[in-house]
């Protein structure tokens, strides 16, 4: 229990320091392309902003695959939406940014949430939805690719909140998956449904959240991916998988929940990070 702990909040850093870089590798590329553009993630390793950020969440996919077979899904998805508390005082240091005293009570109240969760957590269910679980899925990931660029076509705040949704519930299908995963051994996970559907919700993910950081209001990109992430696939741990609190530990469980996932959709808005504007010249030196 301890160690899955450890891992989800690890994660959570990785991913919250992640999302700082590429909000500002997002807005440092060209985009000239209608609808959702599928050279964009090649384009943006051009930055190392990008390339780091990759890094980052890498490392954070590595723990949370470990934090995934030990806790129950509503544990680790809440972690993973609060990783947005991790990315404001990153801004803070990073990009120069000053947190307002409600701003720092949203931190200590995702920190707050996440400690309830932790204490409440019983442990992993033992459901593994079958097979059939594992195909419905994989269909349902395509279905969103199909969602994400029929979004890219729409205009103004729709596309931006659409994309924004799409890429969080194809977060929220590759955590899924990684739970259900039958084991890790190349003859397994070829033979799995579920491995197909991380590989090819976890592009989609990328692909359509940075889609929506590139072009249109990142605070609504990053709400709306953070409740798709955390939200549905929490119900069906709960619903589908076996996942439970500890005995009379329900309500601390939905309270911490609730808290957490408030508190990061507050923090939302620092996936406004803009790189800082180049100083103009001296008009001094400029008239000389």
């Amino acid at each position: 229990m301890v160690v899955g702990l450890i891992c989800a909040l690890f994660s959570a850093v990785c991913h919250g320091f992640a999302s700082a870089l590429q909000a500002v590798a997002a807005r440092n590329t060209r985009d000239d392309h209608r609808g959702v553009d599928p050279r964009l993630l090649f384009r943006l390793f051009a930055q190392w902003m990008f390339v780091a950020s990759v890094g980052l969440n890498v490392l954070g996919l590595a723990a949370q695959i470990v934090a995934l077979r030990i806790l129950p899904l509503f544990v680790v998805q809440a972690a993973q939406a609060a990783s947005i508390a991790v990315t404001a005082p990153a801004a803070v240091r990073l990009f120069r940014i000053r947190l307002s005293r409600a701003e720092w009570l949203a931190v200590a109240a995702v920190c707050a949430g996440l400690a309830l969760l932790g204490m409440s957590a019983e442990g992993e269910g033992t459901g593994t939805g079958g097979v059939p679980f594992q195909r419905w899925l994989l269909i349902g990931t395509l279905v969103l690719v199909l969602c994400g660029i029929f979004a890219g076509h729409l205009t103004g705040g729709s596309r931006t909140t659409v994309l924004g949704l799409v890429s969080g519930l194809a977060f929220g299908a590759m955590g899924l998956a990684i739970r259900v995963l039958p084991g890790f051994s190349p003859r397994s996970l070829v033979g799995s449904a579920a491995f197909f559907t991380v590989i090819v919700a976890g592009v989609a993910a990328a692909w359509f959240y940075t889609s929506a950081l590139q072009r249109g209001g990142v605070v609504a990109a990053t709400a709306m991916m953070l409740l798709g992430e955390t939200l549905p696939p929490s119900v069906i741990g709960v619903w589908l998988l076996g996942d439970s609190a500890r005995p009379g530990w329900v309500p601390a469980a939905i309270a911490g929940f609730g808290i957490a996932v408030a508190g990061a959709l507050v923090l939302a808005r620092f996936g406004e990070l803009q790189p800082e504007p180049a100083k103009e010249p001296n008009r001094a030196l400029a008239s000389i």
